[in-house]
């Protein structure tokens, strides 16, 4: 094996263990601040369609904060089409907000990182 291999193989690894605490560090918001996440959010219906995710476990608690995150990172576009209350946004406690940002930006760049490995990993023939 050679050394660009190793070095390749190494980054990839680190990428793909970010993504798992990522993943955990989403949980731990959907387990902890949920509630005020929903309090706040109560007026949009892109929220109130995502809540029932609420009700399905771990993978339901994942998806319903992905949702929310996406809601919050980028909001004029789902204000502009009516999803979601501008009342709501600004409601929303500063911290949680940039904790929801800051996750849905790093899991866009990490999981960015996993595909342009995979891919330079596959040209050179490497996977």
């Amino acid at each position: 094996m050679s050394q660009a291999k190793l070095a390749f193989g190494l980054l990839g690894g680190a990428v793909l263990l970010m993504i798992f605490i990522w993943i955990g560090f989403a949980l731990y918001l959907a387990y902890t601040k949920i509630d005020v996440m929903l309090s706040h959010l109560k007026n949009s219906t892109a929220v109130t369609a995502l809540s029932h995710y609420r009700q399905l476990g771990a993978w339901g608690h994942f998806h319903l904060i992905a949702g929310i995150s996406a809601l919050v990172a980028f909001p004029k576009r789902h204000i502009k089409d009516g999803s979601l209350s501008v009342e709501d946004i600004n409601s929303l406690p500063a911290p949680i907000k940039r904790k929801l940002v800051i996750w849905r930006w790093g899991i866009l760049i990490l999981g960015g990182l996993f595909l342009l490995f995979g891919g330079i990993g596959e040209i050179a023939d490497w996977i």
